[in-house]
């Protein structure tokens, strides 16, 4: 598409951020449905994150998604924040409407959105093993109470992230049921067992590519297991919960719905995942490809 000056520019703040896909999908659903917008990915230095969301309204840029490290500390820059973003205490996206700059985050809710898709399911009454305290976590985690599971327990390297996580989650929902425990616990293999849902949400990798952190889980057929990464789209940790008989889920899916809701908030349109979805697969066999996996 051709960029003019008529042009809306909506982009994705992160350090580092070259990594991310959200350029291709964004851009591909731009042009499906013919409107004027571009997609750009902009690297934001830690000390010049004020300016770059201040930038947002002096450039009149439609809006931005905010990826790690930014989306809890962007928050103070914000003017108004959605309910789901205050839950949270995370923004993702933010929208540009009318001079004010609006936090949302829509990542829970494309989490979920994935899952009824993956396992035709619903979360509701069921027991939630995460591993991982960050805000990938907080994201999914408050989502998922708010739709009613019976219990988090949440296993984090650093037990005081995770025990803030709880306390977060029990202030802002009193009747929930949240427990923290500790990575290196001779109890973790009995609450995994227990689990109908295990969600890898560990954003370094130090769980998916350490097979001894994976060992004390036991993997039973019956659960559902989600890996909130998406490259490579089997990672180690699916493979093995695959190989135990287990429904699994990648990242790709959350992407793709939380990118089809900031699309909404954007341009006010639905977003075309279809043509999303074949844009983040073809690139992520292309990668594939390219690395060798």
């Amino acid at each position: 598409m051709k960029i003019t000056a008529k042009t809306k520019i909506v982009g994705i703040f992160g350090h580092p951020v070259h990594h991310s896909l959200s350029p291709i999908m964004h851009n591909a659903a731009f042009e499906s449905l013919g409107l004027d917008y571009q997609y750009f990915a902009f690297e934001v230095a830690p000390e010049m994150l004020r300016r770059a969301v201040e930038g947002l309204r002096a450039l009149q840029l439609a809006g931005v998604n905010v990826t790690v490290p930014y989306k809890e500390k962007v928050i103070r820059y914000v003017d108004q924040l959605s309910p789901e973003a205050r839950l949270i205490g995370a923004v993702n996206t933010i929208e540009h409407r009318e001079g004010q700059l609006i936090g949302h985050n829509t990542d829970g809710l494309g989490f979920i959105q994935a899952f009824q898709e993956t396992f035709k399911s619903s979360v509701a009454g069921k027991r939630v093993l995460f591993l991982g305290a960050g805000g990938a976590s907080r994201a999914v985690a408050m989502q998922l109470v708010s739709q009613g599971v019976s219990e988090v327990i949440i296993v984090n390297r650093t037990y005081a992230r995770a025990r803030r996580l709880v306390k977060s989650i029990l202030e802002n929902f009193p009747g929930a049921s949240a427990l923290a425990i500790r990575l290196q616990t001779e109890s973790l293999a009995k609450i995994g067992a227990r689990a109908d849902i295990l969600i890898n949400a560990t954003t370094t990798g130090w769980m998916s590519d350490n097979p001894q952190a994976i060992a004390p889980i036991a993997f039973k057929s019956s659960m559902l297991v989600c890996d909130l990464t998406y490259n490579p789209p089997t990672p180690p940790f699916l493979k093995m919960a695959s190989h135990a008989g287990c429904k699994t889920m990648n990242g790709v899916g959350m992407l793709l719905h939380q990118g089809a809701l900031a699309f909404r908030i954007w341009t006010g349109q639905e977003a075309p995942l279809s043509v999303m979805r074949a844009a983040l697969e073809k690139t992520l066999q292309q990668l594939s490809v390219t690395s060798g996996r």
